[in-house]
């Protein structure tokens, strides 16, 4: 049974997700009016998953978020609106630790709560099974916990496991890309790989993040403000530059292509063939028409699905090289771990070493 603890200040909103919750066989639920009763009921009903509205009276959202991820951690998925306040305020709770979230449906919430059905109940199971990173907002759970710093439980805690490697790094010469599918915990996943790479880093590198598309501006904005490498959003045909990181638009899918001055990111519309979106099956695939697999390396990291290791499983097969994300560190072990499964992993690697592996591998 998967405890989930509904956090809203709305009378209606709380109903509505009640009832979504309660047609599932497998979902035990309570509720909570504001943040502050969300933290009263953290201790004593132990919820495997909050879902947490942002604007509510006396403790939103985000103040709930930080309470939560020092002082009890737990998976959580926000539930947010689709507008542009909406998208920053989400990504500043993804910083924080929440897993995912999900966006609220527009016009009168009643009338369309079953557009939100089928994504709750995926990601909220998803969520219960999630990995909260063991270093994540690890100095203020540790003074919380013991009310002074302990330099020999951070250590303790911090430690990683070391990557597991198929073959030793061989340098890359001339033209080349980088591509990287990630889905749930993806955007403080590429923020902690973007940040460690150097300005002068010489390949391109195409992201695929599962978002709406009024969430992918945000992030490549944010990416873009805390990174050495310039960020932006794919929302027409852009010359791939080295040092520079193009994020797929939501909704949509990023692709690949070559032109007579060199090659380009193209935002296409998404294809029933391909169940997610950006989807990183057709930008790698892309990317291996105009571009030769040995000048490709291909990086998945946490996400629901499988979306990626198909296409990463043929890029390796052909000369490409890839690393996934180790177990250890993703959020959610889907993408990734389906690539291990499929044997089209060169590098499995923790998170942190994932930028030093691939500056060794980019000229």
């Amino acid at each position: 049974m998967t405890k989930v603890l509904v956090v809203d200040d709305s009378a209606l909103m709380r109903k509505l997700l009640g009832r979504i919750f309660s047609k599932e066989a497998d979902f035990e639920v309570q509720f909570a009016r504001n943040g502050l009763e969300a933290l009263e009921l953290l201790a004593a009903f132990e919820p495997d998953v909050v879902t947490l509205d942002i604007h509510m009276p006396q403790m939103d959202g985000l103040a709930c978020l930080d309470r939560i991820m020092v002082e009890r951690p737990c998976p959580v998925v926000m539930v947010s609106s689709l507008t542009a306040e909406g998208a920053e305020v989400t990504l500043q709770a993804l910083r924080l630790g929440a897993i995912d979230f999900v966006a609220k449906p527009e016009g009168a919430i009643s009338l369309h709560i079953d557009e939100l059905t089928d994504e709750l109940i995926t990601k909220v199971r998803a969520a219960s099974t999630a990995r909260i990173r063991s270093s994540a907002r690890l100095r203020e759970r540790v003074r919380h916990r013991i009310g002074r710093d302990a330099p020999a439980i951070l250590m303790e805690e911090g430690r990683r496991a070391p990557g597991r490697h198929s073959r030793e790094p061989r340098r890359a010469v001339g033209e080349g890309l980088v591509v990287v599918g990630t889905s749930t915990g993806g955007p403080p996943a590429l923020e902690a790989v973007l940040t460690a790479l150097p300005a002068g880093f010489r390949w391109p590198i195409v992201v695929a993040q599962h978002m709406p598309a009024t969430f992918t501006g945000a992030l490549a904005r944010r990416l873009d403000g805390v990174s050495a490498l310039n960020v932006v959003e794919v929302v027409r045909t852009l010359q791939l530059q080295p040092g520079c990181v193009y994020i797929g638009k939501g909704d949509a899918d990023v692709a690949i292509d070559r032109r007579p001055s060199g090659l380009v990111a193209v935002p296409v519309r998404s294809q029933a063939d391909y169940p997610w979106h950006p989807s990183t099956d057709r930008l790698v695939r892309s990317a291996m028409d105009h571009v030769s697999p040995a000048q490709i390396v291909g990086i998945l990291m946490t996400g629901m699905g499988s979306d990626g290791a198909e296409a990463m499983a043929l890029l390796r097969a052909r000369g490409g090289r890839t690393i996934a994300e180790a177990e250890e560190t993703a959020v959610v072990w889907g993408m990734p771990g389906e690539l291990v499964a499929a044997g089209g992993a060169d590098w499995v690697l923790p998170l942190p070493e994932i930028a030093g592996w691939l500056t060794k591998l980019v000229p």
